[in-house]
């Protein structure tokens, strides 16, 4: 193929990156102080995250990301993600 064949990404649906925590979260079975006990992130945080109130920033991904045993840009990217998440629902 040219280059000028391939398409750019694009989103396949619009989801937050707190939207995106909040559903893997519940896809475990966790409550937000289970997850603040295997991320090392308290509660407060987790809630604000999955409310986005607050940025998520690359420690707090890659925390993340460990507890659930996937990427950090399943996180950091749900917009181009959300397919991946959708087969793990």
């Amino acid at each position: 193929m040219k280059k000028n064949e391939f398409l750019p990404a694009t989103p396949k649906i619009s989801v937050s990156t707190g939207e995106t925590i909040r559903m893997l979260r519940d896809l475990m079975g966790w409550t937000q102080e289970e997850l603040a006990k295997r991320s090392g992130i308290n509660a407060k945080n987790i809630s604000m995250l999955e409310n986005d109130k607050v940025e998520i920033g690359k420690k707090r991904a890659e925390s993340l990301a460990h507890a659930f045993g996937i990427h950090p840009a399943i996180i950091m990217f749900p917009e181009y993600e959300a397919e991946y998440i959708q087969k793990v629902a």
